[in-house]
């Protein structure tokens, strides 16, 4: 069938059941647009890729890998130092932990039992036990995380990754945002992966796996061929506006995103087809485990793996919720109460899940330039709250590295002998995307955007590289 393609509003219907016009404004982008697919790299690269593992509710450091022998000794009893403002104020005595502390790997890394086969992969962990976040509440706390600051209208990590390191693969988005029926967005909404400032074509974008389309509308709903003559006819018109107007920069954005959404329509389908893929990867994994949850998180693992294989440049994944101890919706690792219960299921989900990626990357020799990083936006006290739960507490918590030339088997910093406030080598989330910014070749201080008539970055004015833990 032969289409005319005489005005714009007739292209933009007859591609709205194809790429839709959302896929085009807020889910596709195109680095190209902007002249990114050049790398603005200042040193040699040890990582290529991140993946971000974000654990979004605050999970217990004082229950996984900052264990302390104290709690259990003092169990009962009340703080023995002052205790500052939590979320919900209602604090109790100290509350010892429900895990067993042990050591793990040639490193002996200590860590409780509570992600049993992620300790196994201890040696090739770099656990950060003295960060510290300037928030206490969930959706300030995630953008601060993810961006720095603690509300809407900047870059978030991804965003400045894409922006910084260029594209790999003009077939896909350089920052993909992978989520499932039940993973859902943090508190702060989407605008946690949002480009800020920086071209819109940085942004993250989301790829739910849970159904046979990952992003709307992907299938096309006209001939190639007429849609190569509609890309062509419109993205003339564009170039020939833009000629015209200030906007020159948004406007031929706008053309490039069109054509990576084009391109896409062939990558994503093969992407999310994991049928390819073998039975004792599947296993490895847990795809097919009778936990649906954690098969949910085990199809995010196994596409993460194969988006960076295909060189997405930021991949960040999203837990399932249970709804166990006020830990739901947005925000699934939040256990006020049944602490045990709630952390134990919210491990179980992701536990095996995650020490698969680490090996299947490392056995596949991508993890050498793979950065994984493990992390939520606070931790929690070291005494409870309603008997069995835990507040929030951003005074000092844990975070791990992996892969990308970090150093494994080791740690960075401490909290003191509660987990209460880091105390050594204090860290910021300015460290934090100094050092993976680093490892990916750029120098934190020189990547900036001038906006406003300043010339911004992701860590502000602050960040320190972890030089301990990187080669």
């Amino acid at each position: 069938m032969s289409i005319d393609l005489k005005t714009r509003r007739e292209f933009l219907k007859l591609t709205s059941s194809g790429v839709s016009a959302v896929a085009l404004s807020s889910l596709i982008n195109g680095n190209q647009a902007w002249g990114a697919s050049k790398p603005k790299l200042h040193h040699a690269q040890k990582a290529k890729s991140v993946i971000f593992l974000y654990m979004s509710g605050g999970v217990s450091h004082v229950d996984s890998f900052d264990p302390k022998a104290a709690l259990k000794k003092r169990h009962g009893q009340p703080m023995p130092v002052a205790v500052e403002r939590t979320q919900f104020d209602a604090n109790g005595n100290i509350f010892a932990s429900p895990w067993e502390i042990g050591r793990y790997g040639k490193s002996g890394l200590e860590m409780t039992n509570m992600f049993p086969k992620i300790a196994e992969r201890a040696d090739d962990l770099a656990i950060v036990r003295s960060m510290t976040a300037k928030f206490s509440e969930h959706a300030q706390g995630n953008f601060f995380m993810h961006t720095g600051f603690p509300f809407l209208g900047y870059p978030s990590a991804g965003a400045w990754v894409n922006y910084g390191c260029g594209s790999m693969n003009p077939n896909l988005p350089g920052y993909v945002v992978l989520q499932s029926k039940r993973a859902t967005t943090p508190h702060g909404g989407v605008s946690i992966f949002g480009n800020g400032f920086l071209p819109a074509a940085t942004q993250g974008s989301i790829f739910n796996i849970s159904g046979n389309q990952a992003v709307p509308n992907i299938a096309p709903g006209m001939l190639k061929v007429e849609q190569r003559r509609a890309l062509d006819f419109i993205g003339g018109l564009d170039r020939k506006f833009a000629e015209r107007t200030a906007a020159k920069d948004a406007v031929m954005a706008s053309v490039e995103n069109a054509e990576t959404a084009y391109l896409m329509q062939g990558a994503v389908p093969e992407l999310t087809d994991i049928s390819e893929e073998s039975e004792a990867t599947k296993e490895l994994y847990g795809v097919n485990s009778s936990n649906e949850h954690q098969a949910e998180y085990a199809r995010q693992c196994l596409m993460a793996r194969r988006l960076v294989e295909r060189g997405v440049r930021f991949v960040e994944l999203s837990c399932c919720s249970h709804g166990i101890g006020g830990g739901n919706g947005g925000n699934p690792w939040d256990q006020h109460g049944g602490l045990a219960e709630g952390h134990g299921k919210m491990a179980e989900q992701v536990d095996g899940p995650i020490a698969a990626l680490l090996t299947d990357l490392k056995e596949r020799g991508l993890l050498e330039e793979t950065l994984v990083v493990f992390t939520g936006e606070f931790g929690r006290t070291p005494f409870s709250q309603g008997g069995n739960g835990r507040d929030h507490n951003p005074y000092g918590f844990s975070l791990w590295l992996s892969g990308g030339g970090v150093k494994g088997g080791q740690t960075h910093g401490a909290t003191d002998e509660l987990g209460y406030k880091a105390i050594d080598q204090v860290a910021t989330v300015y460290d934090l995307w100094a050092t993976v910014l680093h490892q990916l070749g750029i120098d934190h201080e020189k990547l900036t955007y001038r906006w406003g008539g300043r010339d911004l970055r992701l860590t502000d004015v602050h960040g320190e590289v972890w030089s301990d833990l990187v080669g």
